[in-house]
């Protein structure tokens, strides 16, 4: 396995997808994988697999090709496990592909992945013509994706735009210089991303993302459950015991050290004093509606992800 899993967060790190935060998004494509070779998949990621593959974790490498199986990792009661991971990125995906199919379906010509990470959309999406996708995220994550899909032999779909640069420096500039076009209505998502900033980092995207949107612009954004009440230490101790029976398969990362915790604003308030309208819908409401089994909750300290909230909105 590549070293490197276990770093905690630092002011103006950087990444590559086997470390920090870069290691989440390996993980979410090994869910990805695992989820669209199911019997009965709710998705259809076929870039997933190869590019876990290639990223070179030997967890999520086995995870990902069904090497691991969750029966031998699992408890089967716990909140946070493969086989509940694999539902909820399941559930997750098919929010933000129905979310792009909606917007496309309205008439917008233009997208924005924030942090796009392993994500594939720009290759896999039925995209209609004349759709231009701007993919940002760090330096490394972007050359390592475009190169290792290339290899591939894959070409997208959309007119994708790759924008490397970290969202705390001047992406906006970065993106126009890409040929993003202010005055047209934009889809954008956020997905897996604002639980990685601090607070006010969170509100600076919004702001940002609200001035270079034209009316008619859609957001999707994934909110995670409200941390304040929790004690810091329990919270962290009980998402360690949930993910025990991973770290004897190598997993080596402490997943509560690499978001930021504590008081932030109501995405969907802070949106709508910014002109946006927002719906809202839980986690354990996409569940239910994709027939998955519900999450369960044992411990006060325990974050449970089924309380997760992912807003759709539309500026006015």
């Amino acid at each position: 396995m590549r070293k490197g899993l276990d770093m905690g967060r630092t002011d103006n790190d950087t990444w590559d997808l086997a470390s920090s935060v870069g290691a989440t998004a390996t993980m979410v494509a090994a869910a990805r994988a695992i989820a669209t070779n199911s019997d009965d998949p709710l998705i259809d990621d076929p870039f997933a697999e190869p590019l876990v593959r290639a990223v070179g974790v030997d967890f999520f490498t086995r995870w990902a090709t069904g090497e691991l199986s969750a029966d031998g990792v699992d408890d089967d009661d716990a909140g946070w496990s493969l086989q509940r991971m694999t539902d909820l990125m399941a559930a997750r995906t098919r929010y933000f592909d129905q979310f792009f199919h909606d917007a496309t379906k309205a008439g917008l010509r233009q997208a924005v992945i924030l942090a796009s990470g392993l994500d594939a959309r720009s290759y896999r999406l039925p995209w209609p013509s004349g759709m231009t996708v701007f993919e940002i995220d760090q330096p490394q994550v972007i050359e390592f994706k475009t190169t290792t899909l290339a290899g591939l032999g894959a070409l997208p779909i959309a007119d994708m735009r790759a924008v490397p640069i970290d969202l705390r420096q001047d992406w906006p500039a970065r993106l126009r210089q890409a040929g993003f076009d202010a005055e047209q209505p934009t889809a954008w998502i956020a997905e897996g991303l604002l639980a990685f900033l601090p607070p006010d980092a969170q509100d600076k995207l919004l702001d940002s993302v609200t001035a270079l949107s034209a009316a008619g612009s859609r957001l999707a954004t994934e909110t995670v459950a409200d941390t304040t009440h929790l004690d810091a230490g329990g919270a962290k101790e009980a998402m360690r015991k949930l993910t025990q029976g991973w770290r004897g398969h190598g997993f080596d990362v402490d997943i509560w050290d690499l978001g930021y915790h504590g008081d932030r604003n109501d995405v969907a308030k802070y949106l709508e004093r910014h002109g946006w309208q927002s719906v809202g819908t839980t986690m354990a409401q996409m569940l239910t509606v994709n027939g998955l089994p519900p999450i369960p909750r044992h411990h006060k300290d325990e974050i449970s992800f089924a309380d997760n909230c992912y807003y759709s909105s539309i500026l006015k």
